[in-house]
């Protein structure tokens, strides 16, 4: 039996307002900087990753592009405004290529690895497609990892109560739904979350 071919795709907004909300504990310069490892640390634990054939990388800007492409992974330019847009741009080229299922991931994952993504693509090899596999944020709320298979599925619906809206889209297309608790449900978007890590795993968030 051959093995699905998944691809991972990983959108990144523009590098110089990524992650304004940590203004208030980061000045511009650290905030890119971090921003900049974090895409490093996803990139890297995607390609480490046995079971994922390809990674994506979906950007509109060009320095992100360029050191996604130097890590290894491919890139996408994107030319339409918005999350969601910039993923449906990557899941196309992904099916173009034959991909049987689809993982998104976020860089603001501090604990992102091959083991927790391993973990994941586990959890969804289990279940017949079509399927839908959500990592739930840790306020229950946002979406932090998505595995659709066929990459069609569904439309994704990154955004605000994003995990219920990727539910409810599932339910209204008849698509198996399941949750995952894991460590991807740890994310870094606010001063608190930066404070938590400060506090918790120090050493996923410093350079070096």
């Amino acid at each position: 039996m051959t093995s699905p071919r998944i691809v991972a795709i990983i959108p990144v907004g523009s590098l110089d307002a990524a992650k304004s909300r940590l203004g208030g504990a980061l000045d511009a310069e650290e905030r890119r900087d971090l921003v900049g490892r974090m895409l490093d640390r996803t990139v890297a634990a995607a390609m480490e990753t046995n079971e994922i054939a390809g990674v994506i990388v979906v950007s509109p800007d060009p320095e992100a592009l360029a050191a996604a492409a130097t890590a290894g992974a491919r890139t996408m330019r994107q030319r339409t405004a918005g999350l969601n847009a910039g993923i449906r741009a990557a899941r196309d080229d992904a099916l173009a290529g034959g991909a049987d299922g689809m993982l998104i991931l976020p860089i603001d994952l501090p604990f992102v690895s091959p083991g927790l993504l391993r973990n994941l693509l586990a959890a969804a090899a289990g279940i017949e497609p079509p399927v839908v596999v959500l990592v739930p944020d840790r306020h229950g709320r946002g979406t932090n990892a998505l595995f659709v298979s066929p990459p069609e599925a569904i439309d994704v619906a990154f955004g605000g109560d994003s995990r219920a809206a990727h539910a409810a889209r599932a339910l209204a297309a008849g698509v198996r739904y399941e949750e995952v608790n894991s460590d991807l449900g740890i994310d870094l978007d606010t001063p608190d979350d930066l404070l938590l890590l400060e506090h918790t795993a120090p050493e996923v968030i410093r350079a070096g």
